[in-house]
């Protein structure tokens, strides 16, 4: 029986809540960053100036992958809504010919889960939270505009993702945070020709310690493993202000999360009878199982005098240890 026990909580382990800003990502690693934010011209950073920017985000998933690739039955569907402001400042200032910036993310999200069973320290089979996990900041941002206008690159020596507490111990859905996140970004943009435009943003997070992550073999303290992402996108002009295109994401955990399992707490399992050392077992299998997910979609592009909009849809596959759904995003940008 207690055998049994594990086999059926060890599986939905890999569906550890880890929301990021506007991203329903399960299990290993951070999930910081809002894999698939970027999109047209996402390496060509605007002239000198201040601009607003405003990011709508819907997310559905009702398929949850292991670390194989299968589908596992964990829940019946997870949902996230959110919306993030951005304020970006470009100076006129140069360094090594680069523009000198800085920008600053406030993230609002609104999460809801509904498991198949029971799960987690609670017991619950449906959690919700919403509110502020993080802000994101970066004080140093460098963009150069070269080969007569068809490239421009940018670069952010560190992305801070600063949690802003609240931490809802237990809850498989919080939105909260309890730990640092830091991201160096680079980003490319490349026209070949004056239609077609061709952009990359390239980033690699690294996370501060944990306490009590909600899982639902109950709460534990971990080291979230690292983590290689990239937004792409291809589009073409139909006019000076209307694009067309596919984007997407790909993201890919580096290294394995760490759980200290000396420190384990509030588990269901201890609580039921089932020896500590088989508990344990399911840990250790699960720092090894890295999540990865790929996802493609189309999207539109408009701009009307000093305000620019964008509307995209991006679907999941080939996940592993990762929800598997789709998103809408809608950007909206305004030059100062």
């Amino acid at each position: 029986m207690k055998k049994n026990l594990v086999k059926i909580f060890q599986p939905l382990l890999v569906a550890t809540v880890v929301l990021c800003c506007a991203s329903a990502s399960w299990a290993g690693g951070g999930k910081a960053y809002p894999l698939g934010a970027e999109d047209f011209l996402s390496g060509m950073v605007p002239p000198p100036g201040y601009y607003f920017l405003n990011y709508a985000y819907y997310y559905n998933a009702d398929d949850m992958a292991d670390n194989s690739g299968d589908d596992i039955p964990v829940f019946d569907e997870a949902t996230v809504a959110a919306d993030v402001l951005r304020f970006i400042w470009i100076s006129d200032k140069q360094i090594a010919g680069g523009f000198y910036g800085q920008h600053l993310f406030i993230p609002y999200l609104d999460v809801d889960v509904d498991f198949k069973s029971p799960v987690g320290s609670k017991g619950k089979k449906h959690y919700s939270d919403e509110g502020l996990p993080y802000i994101i900041y970066s004080p140093f941002i460098l963009s150069w505009h070269l080969m007569e206008g068809k490239f421009h690159l940018v670069t952010s020596l560190c992305d801070i993702y600063i949690p802003t507490g609240n931490d809802d111990k237990g809850n498989l859905a919080n939105v909260s945070r309890n730990f640092w996140g830091f991201e160096p970004v680079l980003a490319m943009t490349w026209l070949p020709t004056d239609k077609i435009a061709m952009s990359l943003k390239l980033m690699y997070d690294f996370y501060s310690s944990q306490d009590d992550y909600a899982t639902p073999l109950g709460d534990v303290d971990r080291d979230p493993g690292q983590e290689f992402h990239f937004d792409y996108s291809v589009s073409y002009a139909l006019t000076p202000a209307l694009r067309l295109g596919i984007n997407g994401y790909y993201y890919q955990q580096t290294t394995d999360d760490d759980f200290d399992k000396d420190d384990y707490v509030n588990s269901p399992l201890l609580g039921l009878g089932v020896p500590m050392s088989q508990v344990t077992g399911a840990f250790n299998d699960e720092e090894e199982a890295r999540s990865r997910v790929f996802a493609i979609g189309p999207g539109i592009w408009y701009n009307h005098k000093n305000m620019f909009f964008s509307l995209k849809s991006q679907y999941e596959s080939h996940a592993k240890t990762m929800t598997e759904g789709y998103n809408v995003w809608f950007k909206f940008t305004y030059a100062f």
